[in-house]
C-alpha cells in the first residue's frame, strides 16, 4: 500500500500481546486491553492489510522433532549484483530458514536447520556449492541457542 499507517498505543499493545501469545482469542485480548473483541479484529485486519502483521507462527522445539543441527553460513558472492539471483536459488533449499543480506565480510548470511550432520553436509556440498554466483562459504555450527526473544514494540506503562 502507498499510504503509511500511523500506529497508536493500542495497535502497539495488540502487536506486543500477539507476539507473546498468538493463540489468544480476540475476545480475551480485548478484555485484557479494555476494548471489544470486534475492535481487536478490526485492528488486526488493518495491520494485516498494511503488511505489519504477516500471519502467526507456531513455536516448535525442533530438537524434539529430531532437528539436531543449526548452522549459520556466511556467503561470499562473486559480485554483489548477483544477490537477487542467488537469493532465489537459496529459497529453493528447504533447510534454509533465514537469509539476510548483510554488511561486513560476507555478502549474505543464512541459517540452516538439519536433522543431522549428514544432511548439513549435503546442503553445504551438494546444494550451496552448486549455486552460480557463490564464491565461497564459511560455516558456523551452533552448539546451543541461549535465547530467542521478540522486539519490545509496546511502550512500557
Amino acid at each position: 500500500m502507498a499510504a503509511k499507517l500511523n500506529l497508536d498505543k493500542l495497535d502497539l499493545q495488540i502487536i506486543h500481546e500477539m507476539m507473546e501469545t498468538a493463540e489468544i482469542s480476540y475476545a480475551d485480548l480485548g478484555k485484557k486491553l479494555f476494548v471489544s473483541g470486534g475492535t481487536i479484529h478490526v485492528r488486526i485486519k488493518k495491520l494485516q492489510e498494511f503488511g505489519i502483521v504477516k500471519g502467526t507462527r507456531l513455536n516448535v522445539d525442533l530438537k524434539q522433532l529430531g532437528y539436531d543441527i543449526t548452522a549459520f553460513v556466511g556467503i561470499y558472492l562473486e559480485k554483489s549484483s548477483l544477490y537477487d539471483a542467488v537469493a532465489e536459488d537459496l529459497k529453493k533449499i528447504p533447510e534454509i530458514v533465514r537469509l539476510n543480506y548483510i554488511t561486513g565480510n560476507y555478502s549474505m548470511f543464512i541459517e540452516i536447520v538439519c536433522k543431522d550432520i549428514n544432511q548439513l553436509r549435503f546442503v553445504l556440498h551438494d546444494e550451496l556449492q552448486k549455486i552460480k554466483g557463490i564464491e565461497r562459504t564459511e560455516t558456523f555450527i551452533s552448539l546451543e541457542e541461549g535465547f530467542v526473544r521478540n522486539v519490545q514494540v509496546a511502550p512500557k506503562d
